[in-house]
């Protein structure tokens, strides 16, 4: 896995104000913590920052955090969105050792056309979309492939069935990770049959009165 190279700065000021003029300005407020040492308020250029994470296209990225006073190894756990304008509000950095097991969240990608979808028409119903790993920060996967193309109507992909090499999934080993359920049939309410006693009915009047008729004759 390659490492992102973000420049940035300590900030010495901290707080809503200080937050609001450094997002004004183009960069991004953050926090730096981990590895046993105190929190460091920190902030990057958002244009550098956001350009960079697009070209790494995946989750998990290692970020190599020049501060000027130092260089951290990181990982970004946490980023604070704008709900409206989804610009970047605030960024939680991990600092981390490449020569220790971190604990990260990965998506499952689904691979290939299932048999039961392809030839019976069954619906592939996708239960867990992500899992969390233990592993290496150079280790960590972009995602935990899962080949669906075997399964037919009824049948289940676990857990257990994944394989991704020097990664530990944390985990249950049965739980289930996509199904190939039936198509649902739908059923066709029968019409109520309420035309012929009403025929029969009118039939009856008119013979009724046909007979009348021939009595007045």
């Amino acid at each position: 896995m390659s490492v992102i190279q973000i420049n940035g700065i300590v900030r010495e000021n901290v707080g809503k104000g200080v937050a609001r003029k450094a997002r004004a300005a183009g960069q991004i407020p953050g926090v730096l913590y981990g590895h046993g040492e105190k929190p460091m308020a920190v902030q990057v250029e958002s244009r550098h920052f956001l350009s960079a994470m697009r070209a790494h296209k995946g989750g998990n990225a290692i970020i190599s955090l020049n501060l000027g006073s130092g260089e951290y190894t990181a990982l970004v756990r946490d980023v604070q969105v704008d709900p409206v304008s989804r610009a970047v509000l605030h960024l939680d950095f991990q600092h981390i050792s490449l020569t220790e097991k971190v604990t990260v969240e990965v998506p499952i990608h689904l691979i290939g056309i299932a048999i039961g979808v392809k030839d019976f028409g069954g619906i592939l119903e996708h239960n867990v979309r992500s899992l969390e790993v233990r592993c290496l920060p150079t280790q960590i996967p972009g995602s935990l492939d899962a080949d669906v193309s075997a399964l037919n109507v009824g049948d289940t992909l676990h857990v257990r069935d994944l394989k991704a090499d020097g990664v530990e999934i944390l985990a249950e080993p049965d739980m289930t990770i996509a199904t190939i359920v039936a198509p649902t049939v739908e059923e066709v309410a029968p019409v109520a049959a309420t035309a012929e006693p009403e025929v029969v009915a009118a039939k009856g009047k008119k013979e009724e009165a046909a007979g009348e008729e021939a009595k007045k004759k």
